[in-house]
């Protein structure tokens, strides 16, 4: 159809959702336009099973090993600006930090129904590996913040405990 047979209001306006009418009072199609690029009427089913891209799924559990070690940047991060003070926001970050690798390795069967190919062994050790570093650095910042009890004083009574025989401080002449 031809746009010029449309009378327009203005030149530079294009009414999508009437029709136009011709003098005689015969209605007109209405206006076709060409598709948007990138869109085709045509549905392609180019999606093929699993069970063909044993790559996806070597992929896929790589990813699930590996999640754990991807981690232990932002694990750090976190003990570095919970800082050393005993409060209760290092406290609870501490807490979550033992109890998430815990739980991880308690659902070790789940996770595991997930991961298979040819390298599930070195997956399923990786895994592992990722969450016993994820439980050092919470016991690290235990011991950091001093909440572990390494010395006898902390177990017996009677034991007396360690006297600190330095002192120093900074920018001042201590006499």
């Amino acid at each position: 159809m031809n746009l010029k047979q449309c009378p327009k209001r203005h030149k530079w306006a294009l009414d999508f959702t009437s029709k136009c009418k011709q003098d005689g009072g015969r209605q007109l199609s209405t206006i076709t336009l060409p598709d948007p690029p990138g869109y085709s009427n045509n549905t392609a089913s180019d999606h093929s099973p699993r069970e063909n891209k044993p790559d996806l799924i070597e992929k896929k559990s790589w990813d699930i090993a590996l999640g754990p070690l991807k981690q232990v940047p932002m694990n750090l991060f976190i003990m570095w600006m919970a800082g050393n003070s005993i409060s209760i926001f290092p406290i609870m970050m501490v807490g979550m930090m033992f109890i998430r690798p815990v739980q991880a390795l308690l659902a070790f069967q789940q996770t595991f129904k997930m991961i298979e190919g040819k390298s599930s062994a070195l997956q399923k050790i990786v895994y592992i590996f990722g969450n016993i570093v994820s439980v050092g650095l919470a016991v690290y910042k235990c011991h950091v913040m001093g909440l572990l009890p390494l010395h006898a004083s902390d177990w017996l009574a009677f034991v007396e405990p360690q006297k600190q025989l330095e002192w120093s401080a900074g920018g001042l002449k201590m006499y």
